[in-house]
């Protein structure tokens, strides 16, 4: 028995949840992974999965064996990185989850530069604004727009990004004129399904507008072309809107005003096993954002 095979296959055969999809991403047969778990399943005399016709999911020996495998694997790719590391280089995949808008543009470019400078790195990317769950979705690492991660996880801080509130020029010279907050109340918005109340400062004073019109979505690339095609107002972070604000595509509402922005933390688990190849992307990140305010 090839244990070290036989782990790995059984760790993605519990993170895909299917024995055809594990066998693609490992680039083996069904039939090898389908020995893999029975030779494992022997090895431990324990029954890892609960198999049916449509369904695989892990038995209460399974979850619990899948921690002790995961950190075993964790443990061999850092091997293998420290011993790369008499000429810089890592080795190992890294499972991150990202919200869209984010993935598709800063984190693209941070990714690219990480590459290239440790080209035996990989990346398996999980974009959506829904918040990932990092024990489900074996995730390494989630970045997160919050102002302050949850009790139990462990974070790092990696930057502020503003916000705006914006329009195209078309929706405003067709509106009513928009001069202090509470104006918005009585316009189209374009809203995040979990942002609804927009906050404003100004000379200390704080205001909140609770805003609706007739596009709520949960994808901030969404709301930017919604706002970019004259459909609304939409409250954007600066990384999505900054370049259509400098082209004139988009408008700043209320530019006297400020709007409360958010921090971009990475969100993980645990330090303990963490893979030498995912601390150091998040010391690269860290590094390359720490003095980005956008």
């Amino acid at each position: 028995m090839d244990k070290l095979n036989s782990i790995t296959s059984f760790v993605e055969v519990a993170r895909t949840g299917s024995f055809t999809q594990a066998a693609e991403h490992l680039g083996l047969s069904r039939l090898q992974v389908s020995r893999h778990i029975q030779d494992i399943e022997k090895w431990l005399n324990l029954r890892l999965f609960h198999r049916t016709t449509r369904k695989v999911s892990l038995t209460i020996q399974g979850e619990e064996a899948l921690s002790y495998c995961q950190q075993i694997l964790n443990q061999v790719s850092d091997l293998q990185s420290r011993a790369h590391s008499h000429n810089n280089e890592l080795v190992g995949t890294i499972r991150l989850a990202s919200p869209i808008g984010l993935g598709q543009h800063k984190l693209f470019d941070a990714i690219e530069a990480f590459t290239k400078r440790h080209p035996q790195t990989r990346f398996e990317l999980l974009l959506s604004d829904s918040l990932s769950q990092l024990v489900d979705d074996r995730v390494d690492i989630a970045l997160r727009y919050i102002h302050q991660p949850d009790e139990g996880l462990i974070a790092r801080k990696l930057m502020y990004i503003a916000t705006a509130v914006c329009a195209s020029k078309a929706y405003l010279t067709q509106h009513d004129t928009i001069s202090d907050p509470n104006d918005l109340a009585t316009h189209n918005c374009l809203v995040h399904k979990k942002h609804n109340v927009w906050q404003f400062q100004r000379n200390g004073n704080t205001q909140k507008v609770t805003v609706k019109g007739n596009i709520v979505a949960n994808d901030m690339g969404v709301l930017l072309k919604a706002a970019k095609q004259g459909m609304g107002i939409a409250h954007l972070p600066c990384d999505l809107a900054n370049d259509h604000l400098l082209s004139g595509e988009l408008i700043k509402v209320l530019p006297e005003y400020t709007t409360v922005g958010s921090h971009i933390w990475a969100v993980y688990l645990s330090r303990n096993f963490q893979q030498n190849v995912v601390r150091a992307f998040i010391d690269f990140l860290a590094e390359q954002w720490h003095h980005d305010i956008l």
